[in-house]
């Protein structure tokens, strides 16, 4: 008998920076950590690479054409937390278009903050993300931490 191969959602993340500055999304109405900060991201819906997926999503949820050419692979995440993901997180500082909310029912706010300085209610794995990507450092984990 074929045991069934264990499986991971895959999400793509985008640290749109510009200067000192990250692009953050306030989630609304999604039932996921709403009225939390996020990053611009989305899900790999097959048959697209990690870099095809953020400019899908770029263009999806803030309506800016972002680049192959100008985007970098910044970090891994394998995280857990309701299961477990691994999470691509791209860097890009360029971009065409004008940087508006496209998704109204899942976001209430785009607003650029001091990477150095998040807002308290950024997601912690966002923050933590963040401060990785701050250290140069290319892999995490998160959620498996063992509290006693």
């Amino acid at each position: 008998m074929k045991k069934n191969r264990f499986l991971l959602p895959v999400a793509v993340h985008l640290f749109l920076l510009n200067e000192d500055k990250i692009l953050l999304s306030r989630r609304y109405h999604t039932g996921y950590e709403d009225g939390n900060y996020s990053l611009v991201a989305g899900h790999i819906d097959g048959g697209e690479t990690i870099v095809q997926a953020m400019i899908r999503e770029a263009r999806e949820e803030i309506g800016i054409n972002i680049f192959s050419e100008d985007i970098k692979i910044t970090l891994v995440m394998h995280r857990k937390s309701e299961d477990e993901r691994i999470d691509y997180f791209l860097h890009c500082d360029k971009w065409q278009g004008e940087i508006k909310i496209m998704e109204p029912d899942k976001c209430d706010n785009l607003e650029w903050f001091p990477i150095n300085n998040l807002p308290s209610n950024t997601i912690p794995y966002i923050a933590r993300a963040i401060k990785k990507y701050l250290h140069g450092i290319n892999f995490d984990t998160f959620g498996f931490e063992v509290i006693s």
